[in-house]
C-alpha cells in the first residue's frame, strides 16, 4: 500500500492528457475549465480528495490547447506531477473574483474563442466571461466523456490491477461462507481483504446479500444469517489508482446444489453468453437489453452494463434509460461492468458481474473466476 502522496505514473497521465487535447481539437475548444474530480485527475494525474455527494462547481483545473499548459487548484505541490510547475498552481479562496483574476492571467486566456467547462453554476456563468472576454462558453463535458470512454493501455493495466484485488477479496469472503455466518460479517471479510491487497477505497460497501426466494430483488438494511440452501450474492468493487474494478458472483451454501439451483446457473450462463456476444465495437448497447428479452429473462433493477474508468463512464445501459442506450455505440478499448441476473421463485437469484474490455476482435473478460461455483 502506498504511503506517499505520489501522482499517477507519467505514461498513464500523459496518455490521458493527449486524449483530452485531441478531443479539445475535435470539439474546437481553446481552453478547458474543469471542476469534476475525475476529470481533473484524468488531465493532471494529481490525486485529489474524492467526495461523496454533490458539490458546487468551481474551476479546479484549466487546460490550454495551444500551450498544453495545465493550471491546477492546489494549496501545495505535494503529489503534483513535476510537469505542472509551481507557478501554475493557484490556491483556495472565498472570493471568486480572486479565481477570475488568476484565470485572466493564464497565457492564452485573452485570445480564447471557445472555452469548455464540465459543469457550471449561476455565479461562474456570470464570472467566467470576465476571465475569457473573447470566448464563447461551451459544454466541455462532451469532450471529456469522449476522451475518457476510450482507455489507453496503461489505463487497462490499472483497471486489471483493481479487478485482481476485487477477485481476491471476493474469494476470501466466499471461503468463509457457511451456515450461521451473517451478511455483515461477510461484508467485513471482503472489505478487510481488499484493504490487505492495498486498496482501502471500496466501490461497493454492502457487498454481500442472501438472494430472496420470494422477490426478484431484495436489498434491505439487515444482517441476515446464511442458511443451507441459500444462494448468496457477492459483489466486490474496488478503486485502485482511481480506477474501478468489479466482480460479482452468486455462491450456494452447502455442498451439492439442488437441481433447481443448477438450472438457474445454466440460465445465467446462457444469458451471459448472449450478453458477451453483443460486446463488439459499433453495436448499439440497447442490444444488451434485447439479450435479456431473447433469453426470456426480465430486465434486472440494476444496470445491465455501465462504463468503468476513473469512476463511471458512459454508456449506462439500464431498463429505465432505453433511449439513452439506443443512442450510444459500443467502442473498442472501452470497459464495461457487465451484469447477468436471473431469478426463480422459491430458489433465489444467480448474479454474475465481470469487468469486460472491448477490443477490435470482441470482448475480453478481465476477471478469471468460475461462473458456476460448486456446480
Amino acid at each position: 500500500m502506498a504511503t506517499e502522496n505520489l501522482p499517477d505514473d507519467r505514461a498513464l497521465r500523459s496518455g490521458r492528457r493527449d486524449r483530452a487535447l485531441a478531443q479539445m481539437e475535435a470539439h474546437d475548444l481553446d481552453v478547458l475549465v474543469l471542476g469534476r474530480t475525475a476529470n481533473v485527475r484524468y488531465v493532471t494525474g494529481a490525486k485529489l480528495l474524492w467526495l461523496a455527494g454533490t458539490q458546487p462547481f468551481g474551476p479546479a483545473c484549466v487546460l490550454v490547447r495551444s500551450t498544453r499548459a495545465i493550471h491546477l487548484l492546489s494549496t501545495w505541490d505535494d503529489g503534483v506531477p513535476e510537469d505542472i510547475p509551481r507557478e501554475n498552481l493557484f490556491g483556495l479562496t472565498w472570493n471568486p473574483m480572486n479565481t477570475i483574476t488568476v484565470l485572466r492571467g493564464i497565457e492564452g486566456a485573452a485570445g480564447a474563442k471557445r472555452v469548455g467547462t464540465d459543469a457550471l453554476s449561476p455565479t461562474f456563468a456570470q464570472l467566467l466571461p470576465m476571465a475569457f472576454p473573447a470566448a464563447e462558453l461551451a459544454d466541455g463535458e462532451i469532450a471529456m466523456r469522449e476522451a475518457r470512454r476510450i482507455k489507453t493501455g496503461e489505463e487497462l493495466d490499472a483497471i486489471a490491477e483493481s479487478v485482481a484485488v476485487a477477485e481476491t477479496s471476493l474469494a476470501k469472503a466466499v471461503a468463509e461462507l457457511r451456515p450461521g455466518v451473517g451478511e455483515k460479517q461477510l461484508d467485513g471479510i471482503l472489505l478487510e481483504a481488499a484493504a490487505a491487497g492495498g486498496i482501502t477505497t471500496p466501490a461497493v460497501q454492502d457487498a454481500v446479500w442472501i438472494t430472496s426466494r420470494e422477490h426478484q430483488w431484495r436489498r434491505v438494511d439487515s444482517d441476515r444469517t446464511v442458511e443451507a440452501g441459500d444462494l448468496v450474492a457477492f459483489t466486490a468493487g474496488v478503486v485502485g489508482h482511481g480506477y474501478i474494478g468489479e466482480v460479482g458472483r452468486t455462491h450456494p451454501v452447502g455442498g451439492r446444489i439442488s437441481e433447481a439451483a443448477a438450472a438457474l446457473y445454466a440460465r445465467n450462463d446462457a444469458l451471459w453468453q448472449r450478453l458477451l456476444a453483443v460486446c463488439k465495437p459499433g453495436v448499439s448497447p440497447a442490444k444488451l437489453l434485447d439479450a435479456y428479452e431473447e433469453a426470456g429473462e426480465p430486465l434486472p433493477p440494476m444496470a445491465v452494463a455501465r462504463g468503468l474508468g476513473l469512476g463511471f463512464d458512459p454508456p449506462v445501459v439500464t431498463a429505465g434509460l432505453p433511449a439513452t442506450a439506443a443512442a450510444e455505440r459500443l467502442e473498442a478499448h472501452s470497459v464495461l461492468a457487465l451484469t447477468a441476473y436471473v431469478w426463480e421463485p422459491g430458489v433465489g437469484a444467480v448474479f454474475r458481474r465481470d469487468t469486460v474490455a472491448l477490443t477490435e476482435d470482441g470482448p475480453r473478460v478481465l476477471s478469471s473466476g468460475a461462473p458456476v461455483p460448486g456446480a
